[in-house]
């Protein structure tokens, strides 16, 4: 199969976000040199350079603020990224510290409470990029946008190289795009009619699940294809959990990011694995794999905290828990965000072999696939007591935990084999690139 020349923008291939691993597992395979990528600074860090070593820096000759927001920007200088030949991870980390924290907290919250956020900025072509485009000379466009910038930006890329465009989205923004402030109603128009111009224009729609796909083909009237996270089964088999009996003493493992909303349903879940530890005087350890260890971790004896592992090491740190849990936050703004969303580490967590427990609203596309093919223990209420009544359930029931990870196995390997996946996602491009050909080339 020959496989086309693919522009992406909106989205760097890395193994530290859920966006960057999914892109680098759906691209996994594909032609290193048929493929290229165009980011701003901010996103371009911890770039993975196995799948793909082209990338653009969309810098100061594109991205311009106007005065006197500019003031507080830092600058990136434009054009193509020198990364070394070595496959792997290349930084390119941005500087902490006072400055950055007073942006991201009081700067950036600011402006989107004014509607400043959505006009201040853009991004254009400039003669250097365009040129850059016209060496690389792309077949398709793939792109995910999250904001209006990128949307407008994602319309001139499509008008300047005129070729197929695939819109890919992974989380409903467009419902929280601008929720806050006097101006909230008018820029939420205004950036989803901006958007429903952008889907016009495309030629493939991606979503994440099959719940997006069937809202959004309501909301917008468009067909949407599923891709979500693909995973190589054999890789993750090197450890799979076969063995039931529980370890001496018990473990439940969380591993990932820690926001506002999921810190407080984590919270939750330590407090009832103390609970289930004193009703059943056991010492259930609660695992935090997370990047920082937080000031209320002490409160509960129970939790061990551990830093982030290398992905290599994922599969057997999985592996060895009794139980994975994956929690979600329940407030009414992440909800509306996250409903139709599905965790990047969902399939990694369910061929792992390890029972999984979800903590998740009921109307969640997570909470929906699980309790229709029954490959995780769910709770849907925020309680403790729920949440320890299913812990206690689980630990309890040997059979339980294995029917779980059984059937967890069963459809990780049905529906999110990479092998199947990627093999999918490269025809459907292909197909679509031809057909583009075919519709464009006069005889």
């Amino acid at each position: 199969m020959s496989l086309p020349k693919v522009l992406i923008f909106g989205q760097p291939f890395n193994r530290n976000s859920g966006g960057g691993i999914t892109l680098s597992n759906l691209f996994e395979g594909w032609d290193k040199d048929k493929i290229a990528v165009a980011n701003t600074g901010y996103l371009l860090n911890n770039l993975n350079t196995d799948i793909c070593d082209s990338y653009y820096l969309l810098g100061n000759k594109e991205h311009t603020w106007t005065f006197p927001f500019n003031k507080f920007q830092r600058i990136f200088t434009s054009g193509a990224l020198k990364i070394n030949d070595d496959p792997g991870e290349t930084k390119f980390s941005q500087k902490p510290g006072v400055r950055k924290k007073f942006i991201d907290h009081i700067f950036y919250p600011l402006l989107r409470y004014s509607g400043l956020f959505h006009s201040i900025s853009s991004l254009k072509l400039s003669q250097e990029f365009c040129q850059w485009l016209n060496d690389f000379n792309p077949d398709v466009l793939y792109v995910q946008v999250s904001g209006r910038e990128a949307i407008l930006f994602a319309q001139k890329l499509h008008s300047f190289l005129k070729i197929p465009l695939i819109i890919h989205n992974m989380d409903d923004w467009p419902s929280t795009i601008s929720t806050k402030g006097p101006f909230k109603r008018y820029w939420h128009r205004k950036i989803d009619r901006e958007f429903k111009e952008l889907l016009n224009k495309a030629s493939l729609l991606m979503s994440i699940s099959d719940d997006m796909a069937s809202e959004y083909k309501n909301r917008y009237g468009k067909d949407f294809i599923t891709f979500h996270n693909p995973i190589d089964i054999e890789f993750w088999k090197q450890y799979q959990r076969n063995d039931y009996d529980l370890n001496k003493p018990p473990a439940i493992l969380y591993a990932g990011r820690i926001g506002i909303g999921i810190e407080s349903s984590l919270e939750l879940a330590a407090k009832a694995i103390q609970q289930v530890n004193e009703e059943l005087g056991m010492s259930i350890k609660f695992i935090l794999q997370t990047k920082k260890k937080l000031p209320w971790f002490n409160k509960y004896n129970c939790i061990v905290h551990r830093p982030f592992v290398p992905y290599s090491d994922l599969p057997k740190k999985f592996s060895e828990a009794d139980i994975l849990i994956l929690p979600y936050d329940f407030s009414q703004k992440s909800i509306k965000f996250i409903r139709y969303s599905m965790p990047t580490k969902l399939p990694e967590y369910m061929i792992s072999g390890t029972p999984i427990l979800i903590f998740a609203p009921e109307i969640t596309a997570i909470v929906k696939y699980a309790q229709k093919f029954k490959w995780a223990k769910v709770v849907t209420e925020k309680k403790s007591s729920e949440l320890s009544n299913a812990i206690k359930f689980l630990i309890q029931n040997k059979n339980a935990r294995e029917t779980i990870a059984s059937n967890a196995k069963k459809i990780a390997e049905i529906n999110h084999s990479s092998t199947l996946v990627t093999s999918r996602f490269r025809k459907i491009i292909c197909s679509l690139n031809n057909t583009f050909l075919t519709t464009t080339i006069i005889p």
